[in-house]
C-alpha cells in the first residue's frame, strides 16, 4: 500500500510539472522580451535605503525620454549600453545632493529575479537583462522593477498598449492574470530544483 502511494504521488508531481512545461516556457519568453533595473544599497541604515530609492527615482527620470523611442527590449538594452554614463552620473548626482560621498556603479548584468509585483503585473521569476547600480559597498537590501515595458512606477498612466506589444498577447494575459499565482511558485520551485541539479 505504502509503494503505491508513493508511486501515485510521483505521477501527481510529474504530471504537474509536465502539465508547466507550456508556462515555463512561456514565462522563459517574458524574460527575454523585458529589460529591468536593479539598484543595490549601501547598506540597509535607514538613510542608505532612503538614498537607493531617491537614486532610483533619479535613473528612472533619466531613462524616461530615451526608453520613449524604445519598440522593444533590443532597443531599450541598446539605449542603456550607450548611455550607460549618464545613468551613472544621474545616481552619482542624487548621491552628493543627499551629502553622501559614496561611489556608484552602473553595469549591463544578466542576473535571476524571483517572482514580482508591480502593481497590476506580475513578473514570473527567470533571469533577466538588467541595468544594475550599485551603491558604495552594495551590501544593502536591492530593489528591482522593469524598465522596459515601463512597470516601475505609475503604471496605471503608461496604459497597457506598449506592454502587450512588447510581451504579446499570450504573455500580457500570463503578467496580468490574478489567478496565475501558484503557477509562478510552480516555477520558481522547478528554476531551484533544476539549479541543484546542475550545481
Amino acid at each position: 500500500m505504502k509503494l503505491f502511494l508513493k508511486a501515485a504521488c510521483a505521477a501527481f508531481v510529474l504530471t504537474v510539472l509536465y502539465s508547466m512545461i507550456p508556462f515555463q516556457a512561456a514565462c522563459a519568453d517574458i524574460s527575454g522580451e523585458v529589460f529591468r533595473l536593479h539598484i543595490i544599497a549601501n547598506s540597509d541604515t535607514e538613510a542608505d535605503q532612503a538614498l537607493k530609492l531617491r537614486v532610483r527615482d533619479a535613473v528612472l527620470a533619466c531613462s524616461q525620454p530615451l526608453f520613449e523611442r524604445a519598440q522593444s527590449k533590443e532597443e531599450a538594452e541598446a539605449l542603456t549600453a550607450a548611455h550607460l554614463e549618464d545613468f551613472a552620473r544621474a545616481a552619482a548626482r542624487e548621491i552628493q545632493r543627499s551629502g553622501c560621498t559614496y561611489s556608484v556603479r552602473a553595469e549591463l548584468t544578466r542576473m535571476y529575479f524571483p517572482t514580482g509585483t508591480y502593481e497590476r503585473y506580475t513578473l514570473p521569476s527567470g533571469t533577466y537583462d538588467a541595468l544594475r547600480l550599485t551603491i558604495g559597498e552594495g551590501k544593502g537590501h536591492n530593489w528591482w522593477c522593469v524598465m522596459f515595458p515601463s512597470l516601475c512606477i505609475n503604471t496605471e498612466k503608461q496604459g497597457d498598449g506598449k506592454t502587450k506589444k512588447a510581451l504579446g498577447e499570450n504573455g500580457y494575459h500570463i503578467v496580468r492574470d490574478e489567478q496565475q499565482e501558484y503557477k509562478f511558485f510552480i516555477v520558481e520551485l522547478f528554476e531551484a530544483l533544476t539549479s541543484e541539479f546542475h550545481g
